[in-house]
């Protein structure tokens, strides 16, 4: 997608929730947010975007992933895309491990390692802000963690808002699913246990934090409701990594 002739330094990759979820909207602009603070050439699809396939895929319905996923490895191939960016771990895992048996190779990376990179380069300078020296627990998604390892950058983006990051008892490779991984997003729960938002709700509860931070809209949807089954709405909010770092702009 050329910008006044130019290639776009990334593509921003909304997905169905930055595009259509009220909640997750929020992330999508503090995203851009970011990105424009920091005059970062980047472009996005718009109306040409297609969801990825991903929840077809996990719920085994193989035609519509791959009627979605060839969709859109053509407009991505041919607006000549090489990198993209990301805030859901579902659209990362699938385009970046599923697409390129369809071939569509492109350099893709979660929004939390890429603000990790800008942190890290000196390009985003982060003061702590509103945050500062405030117990955040990390959720980490199944997608971004157990499925491609990627655990240290979202932390380093908690820590450098000078915040303290308190830690559940299962987190890291041994961190429990929020529930929604899957496609289980989409139906009723199982009989016969609690439902596993409000079970990882729980672990979040007994670290004291008033913050939980996660990077996946999945996470976000099922712990927010957790939090209201729990009555703590008033005290404890869920905030992407992203909303944390641009309210400190």
């Amino acid at each position: 997608m050329a910008m006044n002739g130019e290639q776009p330094e990334i593509l921003f990759w909304v997905g169905c929730a930055g595009s259509f979820d009220d909640r997750y909207k929020k992330v999508t602009r503090a995203f851009v947010k970011i990105l424009n603070h920091l005059d970062i050439r980047f472009a996005v699809l718009g109306t040409e975007e297609a969801c990825t396939g991903d929840p077809a895929r996990r719920a085994g319905n193989e035609f519509t992933f791959q009627m979605l996923a060839q969709q859109n490895i053509q407009v991505l191939n041919g607006y000549e895309i090489k990198k993209i960016v990301t805030a859901c771990p579902h659209c990362f895992n699938t385009l970046k491990n599923e697409y390129p048996e369809l071939g569509g190779n492109y350099e893709v990376i979660h929004h939390s390692e890429y603000l990790q990179q800008l942190i890290n380069s000196g390009r985003l300078k982060v003061k702590g802000g509103a945050f500062k020296g405030q117990k955040i627990t990390y959720h980490d998604s199944c997608y971004l963690g157990r499925a491609n390892d990627i655990y240290e950058a979202p932390r380093q983006v908690i820590e450098a808002l000078d915040a303290e990051l308190v830690e559940m008892k299962r987190c890291r490779t041994k961190g429990l699913c929020c529930g929604a991984g899957g496609a289980q997003m989409f139906k009723e729960p199982e009989k016969g246990r609690k439902d596993i938002n409000v079970e990882r709700t729980e672990d979040a509860l007994e670290t004291h934090a008033h913050t939980i931070a996660v990077a996946c809209p999945f996470c976000m949807t099922m712990l927010s409701d957790g939090v209201k089954f729990k009555e703590k709405e008033h005290e404890i909010r869920v905030y992407d990594l992203a909303e944390l770092l641009a309210g400190d702009l």
